[in-house]
């Protein structure tokens, strides 16, 4: 409750200080005005000679410029006043951010497991883990099943797509071919063997392949 008032009396203080202030001011520029009277009240009565009157307007003039110098001291006072419930003020507003951010640190610390945060985080480790292996040899048997027949078939749609586009047809041609497996090939399977390789040669020249 004092924490929740106090800016409320500072700024009161302040109010009071500043008033302070202005009544000093108002008073000090009175003496000086009463001072300019005495001085010119004693230069008077000293050109007419008399000393009675200018001892007594002396003594008048003396207290009163006392008065004044109290009045820059008590100024002086209040302002240091002013400025040391400024730095009040200021110290109260840090203690209030330090008291609402320990409480906030209090409440997450109360949230916060160490070993139990320290737990999850490991076990995510190792479930992570343990996903990539599975997803690995997953993909691994994947491969072993279906790699092998694919590159085969995306091979031959390759070959079969780029004789396509330079208007070779081969369709009963390659198959006629005789394998390696079936020894050397014959005059007329060269002859034919010939004829392709021109016909090839042909077909890229139309392209304008060289």
């Amino acid at each position: 409750a004092i924490n929740i008032f106090f800016p409320d009396i500072i700024k009161e203080q302040n109010r009071e200080l500043r008033g302070t202030q202005r009544a000093i001011s108002r008073d000090r520029a009175a003496l000086e005005k009463q001072e300019k009277q005495l001085e010119l009240e004693i230069k008077k009565m000293a050109k007419t000679g008399n000393k009675e009157a200018c001892k007594v307007l002396a003594k008048q003039l003396v207290q009163l410029r006392k008065q004044k110098n109290r009045t820059y001291a008590v100024s002086s006072k209040v302002t240091s006043m002013s400025t040391q419930t400024k730095v009040m003020n200021s110290q109260m507003k840090m203690a209030g951010a330090m008291s609402a951010t320990a409480k906030t640190m209090q409440a997450v610390n109360k949230k916060m497991d160490p070993q139990k945060t320290l737990q999850t985080m490991q076990n995510f480790q190792k479930e992570n883990m343990k996903m990539d292996m599975t997803e690995e040899m997953i993909n691994d048997t994947l491969d072993d099943i279906f790699d092998a027949s694919d590159e085969e078939e995306e091979s031959q749609d390759i070959v079969n797509q780029v004789l396509d586009e330079i208007g070779i047809e081969i369709s009963g041609k390659m198959a006629k071919a005789p394998s390696a497996a079936r020894g050397l090939p014959s005059a007329s399977a060269s002859t034919a063997a010939t004829i392709s390789d021109e016909e090839i040669e042909r077909q890229l020249k139309a392209l304008g392949v060289d």
